[in-house]
């Protein structure tokens, strides 16, 4: 496999942080990290450059850093709660995902963008959790998040009876039954 050296310009999670060299797969580099403006090709020229700008780089993540505890203290007391259709057993019709928890912040006036909420699969059951807000890099913030049934309690009471076991049948049922019966007959014969 083709390697390449890059010196990267921002912090990646499975990369690594910001002034660092390191070896990625070359597609890596060429297809992403290069048009992105994530990382630069590691020569000595931009090795240098970048070690005359590492003071400015780490003023620049001290304020970031900042920024995300202060927003972290303003955010603690937040707590979402998401109403959706869902079956008998609690189990929603459709799910929960980070996108629907970004709107719910931005409604609260918090900008986070999906990809800072680690949520590894949607939500798709009824009950409370505990969902992971990356603000930054070593700033995370747990957003405690509930979700009900529509209706509320009428869909919890719902939940507490036992299913019943096929179709109860309806008056006019035995009737159409027994037209229906002579009609599959004929097409036997």
């Amino acid at each position: 496999m083709a390697t390449t050296t890059v010196l990267l310009r921002e912090d990646l999670d499975t990369v690594g942080g910001r002034g660092e060299v390191v070896k990625v797969k070359a597609g890596f580099a060429r297809n992403y990290l290069l048009p992105q403006g994530l990382a630069t090709i590691a020569t000595k020229g931009n090795i240098k450059q970048i070690e005359q700008e590492r003071s400015a780089l780490l003023k620049k993540a001290a304020i970031e850093k900042a920024t995300a505890e202060a927003q972290r203290e303003q955010m603690e007391t937040i707590s979402l709660s998401f109403e959706r259709k869902a079956g008998e057993g609690g189990t929603l019709f459709g799910s929960v995902t980070s996108m629907d928890i970004a709107e719910a912040l931005r409604g609260q006036g918090y900008e986070i963008d999906r990809r800072q909420i680690s949520l590894r699969d949607a939500i798709k059951e009824t009950g409370e959790y505990t969902v992971n807000v990356k603000l930054h890099r070593e700033v995370s913030l747990p957003i405690p998040v509930t979700v009900t049934a529509e209706g509320g309690a009428a869909a919890a009471d719902a939940t507490d009876a036992k299913p019943k076991r096929g179709r109860k049948k309806a008056a006019g049922d035995d009737a159409a039954a027994a037209e229906a019966a002579p009609v599959e007959e004929e097409a036997a014969k």
